[in-house]
């Protein structure tokens, strides 16, 4: 007798991701609905483990108060950190403050900073990052780990790849960004792994100033709009 191909219970599992594909609806339909009715943001990325007080911190602030300022609003991931700075520093401008957090067992929780309106909820990191990507008019990295980067690098590849329009993404911190920057441009560039347009993709500044001038000035030229 010929033994099974598919081990016990594979078929409930493909009948519970059939059910999923409800919910990630939901997330999008929900997401879709409350940020197309938000305006111009720029979102703010960093270390969810960065303290109150610390350089980065107080810098993303700073960043923070500056887009607001300028009629900017500010989108985080709404969790603590470099996410609670840039929501703070937006909510302390009197600007527009949202959050897009996610459900994590340990280190996630929404902030205190995000406009009561305008904080969402999701289960999947994928389609929370097509709501930055949609939705943002420009990328600010702050210092960050793994999932700062997949943001990051996410972003680059979508438009590198024309996937999305072009939009600003600044790294702020030289003293951070400098070496993954300085291995971009002799590593990968030198081994023809990406062409030397594309680094013409990042900015790399240390203050707010720079921020908003770099934003400002790529506007004059783009209309502000959803990125696809």
């Amino acid at each position: 007798m010929r033994s099974e191909v598919h081990p016990k219970g594979w078929n409930e599992i493909k009948t519970n991701d059939s059910w999923a594909i409800f919910k990630i609806m939901g997330e999008f339909v929900n997401g879709f609905e409350k940020m197309s009715q938000i305006g111009p943001c720029v979102s703010i990325f960093g270390s969810a483990r960065t303290k109150p007080g610390a350089k980065y911190y107080e810098l993303a602030v700073d960043v923070a108060q500056k887009l607001a300022s300028s009629g900017y609003g500010v989108i985080t991931g709404g969790g603590p950190g470099i996410m609670e700075a840039g929501n703070r520093g937006a909510n302390q401008a009197g600007g527009t403050s949202v959050g897009l957090n996610i459900d994590l067992p340990f280190e996630q929780h929404d902030n205190p900073y995000i406009d009561s309106d305008k904080s969402l909820d999701f289960d999947y990191f994928f389609v929370r990052k097509v709501m930055f990507v949609k939705y943002s008019q420009g990328f600010v990295v702050m210092p960050g780990g793994f999932g700062t980067l997949d943001e990051l690098f996410e972003a680059i590849t979508l438009i590198q790849t024309k996937k999305i329009g072009t939009f600003p993404i600044i790294l702020v911190g030289t003293s951070f960004w400098s070496g993954l920057m300085d291995w971009i441009k002799t590593t990968m560039l030198e081994e023809k792994n990406i062409s030397p347009e594309d680094l013409d993709l990042i900015k790399l500044v240390d203050s707010p100033d720079e921020v908003v001038a770099i934003i400002d000035a790529f506007y004059k030229g783009h209309t502000m709009s959803p990125n696809f």
